[in-house]
């Protein structure tokens, strides 16, 4: 087997960063990190983020993947993502046995297909 990478070309991204107030923030970059407020979910409790986005259409994909920041227990996935015009809506879930006791990291790529 062999990739052909004859298509494959570098890209530079400018990745944003950002920090949530109250369930939201605004990072209008393709790639970014946002921290959140200090979060207290409970276990199996879910936290609704709204990235506020330029370059989100409701056709892009969007990946998501959370890091911990300050919180020591807890543990977020990703259960959905809903893109629209400007933002998207991404549910957390927290899936451990003990809640979330502070910050985490909400990492995103954002990629729209011609």
């Amino acid at each position: 087997m062999s990739i052909n990478t004859s298509k494959l070309t570098e890209v530079d991204v400018l990745v944003g960063t950002g920090t949530s107030t109250a369930g939201a923030a605004t990072v209008n970059t393709q790639t970014g990190v946002i921290t959140t407020e200090a979060l207290a979910t409970a276990a199996a409790g879910t936290y609704t983020f709204t990235l506020t986005n330029s370059l989100i259409n409701a056709n892009s994909i969007i990946n998501v993947i959370v890091g911990k920041g300050t919180a020591t227990t807890g543990g977020f996935v990703p259960v959905f993502c809903t893109p629209v015009a400007g933002s998207a809506v991404i549910l957390l879930q927290n899936v451990t046995a003990a809640a979330v006791n502070g910050t985490v990291k909400i990492f995103f790529s954002v990629f729209n297909l011609n």
